[in-house]
């Protein structure tokens, strides 16, 4: 088992560098990314871990499914194809889709959350 909850301790996340490491673009930053992968490896069907960022704006369309709750932070998630955007806080949850492009805009100094991540299609 892996819990993550709010008042869990805050440990150091490896670099993963800016958006662009990990397949978005930056819209305004500069945003630096960090995680950890606690489950699985990015070379298998399913995995998951914790994610943070900077502030800022960022452009990505999903990889796979994800399943994440927000730990730290405020967000806005913009659906960039129906222009939906949902601001989230600490406790929320999402369900995103494989294929979505979506709009990050981290709104506070900074964001955290945990995620199940599976690239196998539904």
């Amino acid at each position: 088992m892996l819990p993550f909850k709010l008042d869990m301790s805050r440990d150091p996340l490896d670099a993963w560098g800016s958006p662009e490491d990990i397949g978005a673009t930056t819209v305004e930053g500069p945003i630096q990314v960090a995680g950890k992968l606690l489950f699985g490896s990015f070379e298998t069907p399913v995995s998951g871990g914790l994610y943070s960022a900077t502030q800022g704006k960022y452009r990505v369309t999903y990889p796979f499914h994800e399943h994440a709750t927000l730990l730290d932070g405020e967000l806005a998630i913009t659906d960039e194809a129906s222009g939906e955007t949902v601001v989230y806080g600490p406790g929320d949850s999402w369900i995103i889709a494989k294929g979505t492009p979506l709009l990050w805009h981290i709104r506070s100094a900074s964001i955290r959350k945990s995620y199940l991540a599976t690239t196998v299609d539904l």
